[in-house]
């Protein structure tokens, strides 16, 4: 449920800046993301203690009425009952702004409220266990401020925050003081997190949406569809079959292999915080510590470079057409299983960060009044012909799509977006013209399954449109029309 309203015409952004804290600032914030992480601790263990004695008290006989009082699982009910003890189990709260505990304990109420829903079935995908106590040596340093003074100030090179005060940015500030000062834009809070040995802050803001502008220039591709893949990151193809541009993908986790895997061996080599030879726990040296900062880092210019590269390519794409069709893909399945003989293809699959595209582009279409389609997930965008609609199956390695039927050869990829870039189509009565496949399911974001054409291409020995089943010729009837005989198998001559 929304913790607050978002206005007409007005969306939510995110605005992240690096910031250059003095080292007074960042104890203080250190401070803060551990108090977080001890209202978190405090209250889960509370919050186990308490379901273990009713548990025991049960097996015992006790009736319902007589257990001992349960604890609320809300926010509310986790901050009243923190606010009490407080003062008994943290008597230094007071030198932390009371948004840091609210932080930990607004999680713990997130990860309690998952784990019971996901429980009852009420909870889509994966299941969701039961909330863990944070360490302080693996768990992310951050805090979260939703009320008190948070604003960017108007030199364009500091962010005020409650307690912690005024904090230099390593980049100026203007493209949000600009919208605040020009009331287009409102601060709802703010975030600092500890993320590849830097300090940030992240401002949620709502700001109000852009109008396009009667004079701008119409798009020359109104209409595209968006093929993504591992090789190349995308490619962007019109209904009419223009190739409109490739975007090869980054791999900037393949980049960096060698250096993470040297990094790695060194760490291997020093005292670290585990022996696993004796399974004990141990102070770790300071040159695993450095080497470890060194780790963070590079993964942190892996992340850096390929969230960079989805950014760029989704803006240009957002603003330079109307209507967006995508697939959507079941990456976390893609990555699943296949072991050491698949693992090659998971890694090249999480490094391309497929599922972000989707994910981008829904609130930048947003953004610039363009329109987002996501074909089904069934839609057979790749084994469709996009001259005669007639399915072939084709293999992962077959980069190129041999028609059947004929037609000349093309690319796999560019084949797949010109497929779904025809489901983007508009028709006279008001839907979306299909590709002749029997699939219909991106006529909108929330189509169904089109006619109810099966999942499962089969192939057929029929020349045109593949058919389903009904289109097949078994070998049986084959043998039949050929000889006028039938196999000891058959019925009669």
């Amino acid at each position: 449920m929304a913790r607050f309203e978002v206005p007409d015409g007005w969306t939510v952004q995110a605005y992240r800046f690096a910031l250059d804290p003095t080292p007074t600032q960042e104890r203080a914030i250190r401070s803060h993301c551990g108090a977080a992480r001890f209202a978190h601790n405090h209250m889960l263990a509370l919050v186990k203690s308490v379901i273990g004695q009713r548990a025991a008290e049960r097996s015992y006989g006790v009736s319902d009425d007589e257990l001992t009082p349960a604890l609320g699982w809300s926010l509310a009910a986790l901050r009243k009952t923190w606010n009490a003890r407080k003062g008994a189990v943290a008597p230094w709260w007071s030198q932390n702004s009371k948004e840091a505990y609210n932080s930990g304990l607004d999680g713990l109420a997130r990860g309690l409220d998952a784990w019971s829903k996901s429980r009852a079935g009420k909870r889509a995908g994966a299941e969701v266990g039961f909330p863990r106590f944070k360490s302080k040596h693996r768990a992310v340093n951050s805090v979260r401020f939703t009320t008190g003074a948070i604003r960017v100030t108007p030199d364009r090179h500091h962010v005020v925050l409650p307690v912690l005060g005024t904090i230099h940015t390593h980049e100026s500030t203007r493209k949000l003081a600009r919208r605040a000062e020009a009331g287009a834009a409102r601060i709802l809070s703010a975030t600092v997190k500890y993320e590849g040995g830097r300090w940030y802050c992240a401002f949620q803001v709502i700001v109000e949406g852009k109008q396009r502008s009667a004079h701008d220039a119409k798009p020359v591709y109104p209409i595209v569809g968006i093929d993504v893949g591992v090789k190349d990151l995308l490619v962007v193809a019109a209904p009419d079959g223009t190739e409109i541009e490739r975007v090869v993908a980054p791999k900037p986790l393949t980049a960096a292999q060698t250096k993470l895997r040297v990094l790695q061996c060194k760490a291997a080599r020093q005292q670290g915080r585990w022996e696993q030879r004796t399974e004990t726990r141990l102070d770790p040296s300071k040159r695993w510590l450095r080497t470890q900062y060194r780790i963070s880092k590079a993964h942190a210019r892996v992340a850096n470079i390929r969230r960079h590269e989805l950014h760029t390519a989704t803006t240009r794409l957002a603003r330079n057409h109307d209507v967006i069709v995508v697939e959507d893909l079941n990456v976390a399945g893609m990555c699943r299983g296949g072991g050491t003989y698949k693992r090659g293809l998971n890694r090249a699959i999480s490094d391309a960060a497929l599922g972000r595209i989707r994910t981008l582009l829904g609130y930048k279409t947003t953004w610039n009044q363009t329109r987002l389609v996501t074909a089904d997930r069934w839609f057979p965008s790749t084994q469709t012909c996009s001259r005669c609609q007639a399915k072939t199956k084709l293999a992962l390695r077959d980069r190129v799509h041999h028609c059947r039927n004929g037609c000349p050869a093309i690319d796999r990829d560019t084949n797949a977006a010109i497929n779904l870039a025809r489901l983007g189509e508009p028709t006279n009565t008001g839907g979306v013209s299909g590709t002749g496949t029997g699939s219909s399911p991106a006529a909108s974001v929330s189509a169904g399954d089109g006619r109810g054409a099966i999942r499962k291409t089969c192939l057929t020995d029929s020349v045109g449109k593949a058919g389903g089943v009904e289109a097949s010729t078994s070998h049986h009837q084959r043998l039949v029309g050929q000889t006028g005989t039938v196999s000891s198998q058959g019925e009669a001559a």
